[in-house]
Order: structure tokens, then C-alpha cells, then sequence
């Protein structure tokens, strides 16, 4: 049987700084790999071959990966903590397969119809993953406590909201796939529509 599957993985990470500007910084990446096949069941196997690893045993059609970091303005005056300003910054990265083979006019319609709903899934991926980021900073909005010299109970704060925000989202992003994957589902129509199965 094969099991083929859209995937994301994802990674954060915050950075404490001195100065810091307000926002949210977005870098958007796209990298391809190369399938060939005549017939839509070939392109499966060439995508089931070559595709973004996901797991040990298996790959994926399309891989959507973002890495995030947060540099946190934090003051302390009079014994209070503040966190002045925060910039999320968010790298994704799209991976889509790209064919090579040339193809009659049939499969090049189920082609171009699957890989639309293949980027659709991606891009759906990166969707909430700007929504995380845009949650994150209302969080981290007006964080202020008394704390030391060096902020560190504002720190662990901040660190603790970043950490619960992500662990939403990332529920978000597997109930997403969860749907996307179950048997009859969107990935399941995908595939059988470049096969010619429906």
C-alpha cells in the first residue's frame, strides 16, 4: 500500500535582546524536487520515492517547514520588568514536487488539478502558522512584572506564553492534517484524481 502524505515540521526559538523593533517579520521560501512519470500512478511512485522525508519509512508529496524567533525588548526600571517591544520573526518553506516528463493533455489537466490542492493544503499549513505568530504577540502584549536586575521571572514569562501559544497551534496544524489524511479525505481525492480515479 502506499502511503504518501502532506507534511509540516516545525521549530521555534526565542532570543532576548536589548533592542528590539515592534512586528512581524515574514520570509517565505519555495524549493522543488524533480518527479517524471507517464501515467498518474507513475508520478505516485516517483513522489513516494523522492519526496520530503516524513518519518523514518516514508515521504511526502509536500512539506510545509517554518522556523520561528522572537527578540523580546525587555527594560527594568523601579523594580519593574517590561517587555517594551517584540519581533517575531517566521521562516517557511514550501516543497512541492516539480514534473519533468512530458505528458499527454489528460495528465497534464489531473496534474495541474492535484498540484493546486497540494499547494492549497501547504498553504493552508502556513496560514496558522501566521496566525500563531499574530497570537503569540497579543500574548506577549503589556508583559510586566516586579522582578531582578536581569528579568528573569519576565523572561520565563515570556518563554511560558511563546511555548503555549505554539503548543495551540501546533494542535491546529495536526487536527488540519488529521482531516486532510483521514480515509476519503482531501489527500485521498487528490491522489485518485491524478490517477484517474475520479
Amino acid at each position: 500500500m502506499r502511503h504518501l502524505s502532506l507534511a509540516i515540521l516545525a521549530a521555534a526559538g526565542v532570543l532576548f535582546c536589548g533592542t528590539a523593533s515592534a512586528g512581524i517579520k515574514l520570509t517565505v521560501h519555495v524549493r522543488t524536487y524533480d518527479v517524471a512519470g507517464k501515467t498518474g500512478a507513475e508520478l505516485i511512485d516517483s513522489m513516494n520515492g523522492l519526496g520530503p522525508r516524513h518519518g523514518h519509512a516514508t515521504r511526502a508529496i509536500a512539506e510545509t517547514g517554518y522556523t520561528v524567533h522572537w527578540d523580546l525588548d525587555v527594560k527594568r526600571d523601579n523594580g519593574i520588568c517590561r517587555l517594551r517591544e517584540a519581533t517575531g520573526k517566521i521562516d517557511l518553506t514550501y516543497t512541492f514536487p516539480r514534473r519533468t516528463s512530458p505528458s499527454g493533455r489528460a495528465l497534464n489537466r489531473r496534474w495541474d488539478r492535484f498540484m493546486a490542492g497540494v499547494r492549497q493544503h501547504e498553504h493552508t499549513h502556513g496560514r496558522i502558522a501566521k496566525q500563531m505568530m499574530r497570537a503569540t504577540s497579543t500574548a506577549l502584549a503589556g508583559l510586566e512584572r516586579p522582578d531582578n536586575w536581569f528579568c528573569t521571572g519576565l523572561r520565563w514569562d515570556a518563554r511560558r506564553r511563546i511555548d503555549t501559544i505554539y503548543a495551540e497551534y501546533e494542535a491546529k496544524q495536526n487536527a488540519f492534517d488529521a482531516r486532510e489524511h483521514r480515509a476519503g479525505g482531501h489527500v485521498d481525492h487528490l491522489v485518485n484524481g491524478l490517477m484517474g480515479k475520479n
